[in-house]
């Protein structure tokens, strides 16, 4: 798979956000962040490290960093 056609970490989080069936604001509450922050992860703004765990984690995300060079 090339990384054109990879999704990106902000369409990943909206994909499982709405399989949950929760708002932007629903998952901000469960994971600790405000509703614009959550949107700034989905429109693949710049957010710290430190919040994308918190997201994922409230999704039951595992975060995984790689070398595939």
């Amino acid at each position: 798979m090339n990384e054109e056609s990879e999704a990106s970490l902000g369409d990943v989080i909206r994909e499982v956000r709405k399989k949950q069936g929760w708002s932007q604001g629903q998952l901000g509450e469960k994971s600790g962040v405000s509703r614009p922050t959550i949107a700034r992860v989905e429109a693949n703004n710049d957010v710290t490290t430190a919040t994308i765990a918190k997201i994922a984690r409230a999704l039951g995300l595992k975060l995984e960093l790689r070398d595939d060079a």
